[in-house]
């Protein structure tokens, strides 16, 4: 019986399919590793009643807060999440920039393939124009706001001026964003603090999930009363937005960190070593 060239092509094609199917499952999957960056100086012991309770719920309290960045690298791929306090903040300033961190680890600014930041204000933003090459995944609720006509004023749009304008690579994530692909690192929506205010969940082979919080809380009392600060663009939204992070955090038992809490710098290993 004579078979058809066509059914011959078919089946080629088929298992050619078959086999870049097999080789790519066959891939050994990309090391993830998670490196703590200091991006800013503490004003020192604060009350927090002045702007990170809008019920005053914690009297007498004293706390401190930290300005925490992150490096996430995906076999040669990177991502930075949040740039921090900009170099000329005063007294909040860091004491080294990012661009010198990276450096301590063999990283300059072009090789940051992706810079995620989890809001808007000031303190973590601060440092983006030094990565102008990377591409910015930010919340599409508040990269609306940073690009309108007239931004609002907590948003630091001066900052981003390079994507605004067209000079740069943008990716406005509306919901979850599963940055590459493979399901180890995810920006988590969790709205309220801003408009598209995101969290991150890093999964690494060795210590397991860890939950970078943003601003969806900021210090482990506040996280564990729901405080909301009277500053957040949607109470009901930020309510919903911790609901979400504790059962992920529970479900996969997650390590929770408090990116603005000097307390949970301790959880990761000290810059310039990393949790993998």
């Amino acid at each position: 019986m004579k078979r058809s060239p066509y059914l011959y092509l078919s089946l080629v094609g088929a298992c050619a399919g078959a086999c870049i199917s097999l080789s790519a499952w066959a891939q050994p999957a990309a090391e993830v590793t998670l490196t703590h960056l200091n991006c800013g100086t503490s004003r020192g012991p604060q009350d927090p009643n002045a702007r990170l309770s809008d019920v005053y719920a914690y009297k007498g309290l004293k706390i401190e807060l930290a300005y925490n960045c992150y490096l996430i690298r995906h076999g040669d791929q990177t991502l930075l999440w949040d740039t921090g306090q900009p170099m000329n903040a005063g007294a909040v300033a860091p004491k080294v920039s990012l661009v010198d961190d990276l450096a301590r680890l063999n990283l300059k600014p072009g090789q940051i393939t992706y810079v995620g930041i989890s809001h808007y204000h000031a303190d973590h933003t601060g440092q983006v124009p030094s990565f102008p090459e990377a591409t910015l995944l930010i919340g599409k609720g508040d990269w609306d706001v940073l690009a309108s006509p007239k931004p609002a004023a907590l948003a630091d749009a001066a900052s981003f001026a390079h994507w605004i304008s067209g000079g740069g690579k943008v990716e406005p994530v509306p919901q979850d964003r599963d940055v590459f692909g493979d399901g180890t690192v995810i920006m988590l929506n969790t709205p309220g603090h801003t408009p598209g205010h995101h969290s991150l969940l890093v999964k690494l082979r060795e210590t397991g999930y860890v939950l970078l919080s943003g601003d969806v809380t900021h210090f482990r009392e506040n996280y564990a009363s729901n405080g909301v600060p009277n500053f957040d663009t949607g109470r009901a939204a930020t309510l919903t937005s911790l609901d979400r992070v504790k059962k992920i955090a529970a479900n996969l038992k997650a390590l929770v960190i408090i990116q603005h809490d000097p307390r949970d710098e301790g959880k990761l290993p000290a810059f310039p070593a990393f949790a993998r």
